[in-house]
């Protein structure tokens, strides 16, 4: 057997797999937080307009009973629809200012374009593994992705922590954005893995157990 001499040039082409493996699990943890953030804004959208609608009924109601009701209540009916007025202004004006709607649309472009940067990190990826690049093209094709990646981040809302979390519970909990090769493997095909996989635990087949036919 011919042992594999390992040549300056072969390390370097590892070591550019390696920042790539790291820039793709960075990738797929970005894009898993952008669709929780817009997943979240959206239903906290949601809940707000439905808000906005309860206190609309509720402030009309309130006007109509001091129209109708007796003096004692009037007053009474007239500081409720009031109070509840100035919650729905203050909520009008908050929905305005923050355009909640908007902003879950801009999490899905971001998330959309960041699947487009994942793949091609994958299809660098595969091509580097099937030797089908040398190091220049695998170079450039990186920094082209990294070019793209950077104007991504550059008009990219801002994700909350409980969407980060999210993303951590949806794929897979971590602390750092600093990923092992068995993290960014869980990410990858088969083909495309770096370790070696586990063997499956054996377990003893347990017996079937047979019931009587009750039918006859």
């Amino acid at each position: 057997m011919v042992e594999t001499i390992p040549t300056a040039e072969n390390e370097d082409f590892e070591a550019l797999e390696s920042q790539i493996r790291e820039c793709f699990g960075k990738v797929v943890y970005t894009t898993k937080t952008q669709e929780k953030s817009a997943d979240e804004t959206l239903n906290w959208f949601s809940k707000l307009q439905w808000t906005q609608i309860v206190l609309s009924a509720l402030s009309t109601t309130g006007f109509i009973a001091v129209l109708f009701s007796g003096a004692q209540y009037s007053r009474i009916a007239a500081l409720v629809a009031g109070v509840i007025s100035v919650a729905l202004v203050i909520l009008n004006t908050y929905m305005q200012g923050k355009q909640l709607g908007q902003l879950s649309e801009k999490h899905k472009a971001t998330a959309a374009a960041l699947w487009d940067i994942r793949e091609s990190y994958l299809s660098l990826l595969t091509d580097m593994k099937s030797k089908a690049l040398t190091m220049e093209h695998a170079v450039a094709r990186r920094d082209e992705l990294q070019s793209r990646l950077a104007k991504i981040y550059e008009s990219a809302p801002r994700a909350s922590g409980s969407a980060y979390k999210e993303a951590q519970a949806g794929l897979q909990n971590r602390e750092e954005l600093t990923f092992s090769d068995e993290e960014i493997d869980k990410f990858l095909p088969s083909p495309l893995r770096k370790l070696p996989a586990k063997p499956a635990s054996a377990e003893p087949a347990k017996a079937i157990e047979m019931k009587p036919d009750q039918t006859k």
